[in-house]
């Protein structure tokens, strides 16, 4: 599968989502807080987290050669929903935390409408998560998601230890990607697995490629803060710099550079935020000189390829393929 005739499929299954999440919406009676919703739920996202759930199941029902009844397809795609509105819950209340101002090439949330409802939306979200886990997915579903979203607020509190420390460490890097992306994908994939009844040798291997993916696209993501064009990622270059966060190109370059290069980034991330700011188009060109970029992407393809290993367990087939090109489409993606 080729990434256009990946996009065209998930252009498809996007829209079967969102027209779920609009369905599913009508039971929202305040107006402010639905077009809220609204603003944060449909801004054209490719939905790749509530596909991955629906994507696992159909593998795992595949594999035991079970034909699936409409009913059980309507509850895999509400099912399926519980990690879009998550995913939109944090980023709602990540934007509030960071005084974000943009996001995918427009205002926030909390810019148009300010922090209280924002804050309040993203607890809808999350509660209405909840309640779609517990009814569809039962209580292994409901321990799978407790656990990844206790482990994304822990990572958080660890990024902000890091970034005070300038923690140089590429396992605490790691700790961080494993709860703030990796988990939530994880959960994702392993709800699919369980409520179409895999069995364990399926749950870990999709575990395993869950984790993998999310771990790739972070990596990826951080790559590009140092390698994006904006016009395609809709966020300026160099905010974790500016920020001082620990991603896994800095950490690699601190590790890589020459002594004189070392010392200046530990001078600039010893400094204010304004200073990285001026003084960003040095320190990307540090990060490529010592070879720092092009390892961290070798890393993020190694992860991707033990991803792709992973599903061998399964037979070849749309689901199957579909799954290996979106871990080739964040490899190669450029927003």
């Amino acid at each position: 599968m080729n990434q256009s005739q990946l996009l065209a499929r998930l252009k498809t299954e996007a829209a079967i989502i969102d027209q779920a999440m609009r369905c599913d919406l009508t039971t929202v009676v305040n107006p402010r807080l639905l077009e809220v919703l609204d603003y944060a739920l449909f801004n054209g996202g490719k939905r790749v987290r509530p596909l991955l759930t629906i994507l696992a199941a159909r593998l795992c029902w595949q594999k035991q050669g079970q034909a699936v009844t409409p009913v059980q397809a309507a509850d895999l795609v509400k099912l399926a929903l519980t990690f879009e509105y998550l995913h939109a819950a944090s980023l709602l209340h990540d934007d509030v935390i960071d005084r974000s101002e943009c996001r995918r090439g427009r205002q926030t949330a909390n810019r148009v409408w300010g922090n209280t409802p924002v804050v309040l939306a993203g607890d809808f979200l999350h509660a209405r998560a909840m309640l779609l886990a517990g009814t569809l997915g039962g209580v292994e579903c409901l321990t799978a998601i407790g656990a990844a979203t206790t482990a994304m607020v822990e990572s958080e509190f660890l990024q902000l230890d890091n970034a005070e420390r300038r923690a140089t460490s590429a396992d605490r890097y790691f700790a961080v990607l494993e709860g703030k992306t990796a988990a939530l994908i994880r959960a994702a994939i392993v709800s699919g697995a369980l409520l179409a009844g895999a069995g364990a040798v399926e749950q870990q291997a999709l575990r395993l490629f869950g984790g993998n993916l999310g771990l790739t696209f972070q990596i990826v993501d951080d790559l590009l803060d140092y390698q994006g064009d904006p016009q395609k990622t809709g966020k300026s270059v160099g905010n974790d710099f500016q920020e001082g966060k620990m991603t896994l190109p800095l950490i690699l370059a601190l590790e890589q550079a020459n002594a004189d290069d070392r010392a200046w980034l530990a001078a600039m991330l010893a400094g204010s935020g304004e200073e990285r700011q001026r003084c960003f188009a040095e320190a990307r060109r540090i990060l490529e000189q010592s070879g720092a970029l092009a390892a961290a992407r070798r890393q993020a393809e190694a992860l991707g390829g033990e991803a792709i290993a992973a599903l061998a367990c399964f037979a070849q087939g749309e689901e199957q393929e579909t799954m290996a090109a979106l871990v080739r489409y964040v490899l190669a993606r450029e927003g």
